[in-house]
């Protein structure tokens, strides 16, 4: 028997406003018929273009917003149990675009210890898990500096480690690279990657940018509040016309792969990375 999803969505429909029908104006659902299923310590990411429904979804996945039909369960718990949602969102940790909107703190310590504080952890204990998340994520050394003097990547990691120390089981990222510069974007993905890889943190990322997807264990692409494609990326990346339908890029190397085998240049399908592409150019010219 398989274990039970940490994360278990089951025929979500979400209509905003739909507390107040009307006749006149028939509210048209945002998510219509979701059924999604994420696993302990998988790393998804959810692609969408705007409006495609998927910030809504995930929303959804920490209880600020519940079903208007269909139901969400994360860790075993009912997102519509009001008494269940400080757990929940315990459990699943939410990171937003601006990290301006989550740093409370006068320092990085302190802006660490906020969530710690609120959940009454004893101050040796939360001097330990302090420590620890900022040496994790390389901040240690920025412990007592002003959150406004941090980088934006600093700043989106200093959020992520507000999150990570209270010890949640997921960590869900909606749009929080879309207001980074490319290095700032590394900075936050290296991490995320690292704390999936090595501490087993289910992670699941809400994005537009193609490249962020390709090291990811699965993709869900959204399209109009409906899941269009579910697969691991070598099955979903190369699915350019369905992608471009969708409203998103194609990735660099999946699009220029394609242009190459228009003109006639013999390339496998699956070319999802940069690397790939340049191994299989220079193995043809090696062998003309």
């Amino acid at each position: 028997m398989s274990p039970r999803p940490v994360v278990d969505v089951q025929q979500l429909t979400y209509r905003y406003g739909s507390d107040e029908p009307s006749k006149d104006e028939p509210v048209h659902p945002v998510l219509n018929g979701i059924d999604l299923q994420v696993s302990a310590g998988e790393y998804v990411v959810i692609l969408g273009h705007n409006g495609s429904g998927k910030s809504t979804l995930a929303k959804h996945l920490n209880a600020l917003l519940t079903p208007t039909e269909g139901r969400v369960l994360v860790c075993g718990m009912d997102t519509r149990d009001e008494s269940l949602r400080w757990e929940i969102r315990r459990q699943a940790g939410m990171v937003f675009q601006n990290p301006d909107n989550q740093i409370v703190g006068t320092s990085v310590a302190e802006d660490v210890a906020f969530g710690l504080e609120n959940m009454g952890v004893p101050p040796d204990e939360m001097a330990r898990r302090v420590d620890r998340v900022l040496t994790r994520l390389d901040m240690a050394h920025l412990a007592d500096r002003e959150p406004h003097q941090l980088s934006g990547g600093q700043k989106q990691r200093l959020a992520i480690a507000g999150i990570l120390a209270m010890r949640p089981t997921i960590l869900i990222l909606d749009e929080a690279t879309a207001m980074l510069d490319p290095q700032g974007r590394r900075e936050v993905m290296d991490a995320v990657r690292q704390l999936n890889r090595e501490d087993g943190v289910t992670v699941i990322q809400i994005t537009h940018f193609m490249e962020e997807a390709l090291w990811a264990d699965r993709v869900v692409v959204m399209q109009e509040g409906r899941i269009r494609l579910n697969g691991p990326p070598e099955d979903v990346l190369i699915q350019r016309d369905v992608l471009l339908e969708a409203g998103l890029d194609v990735p660099f190397a999946v699009e220029l792969a394609s242009r190459l085998r228009r003109h006639g240049i013999p390339l496998d399908e699956n070319i999802l990375h940069g690397d790939q592409l340049v191994d299989a150019l220079w193995k043809l010219l090696s062998n003309p």
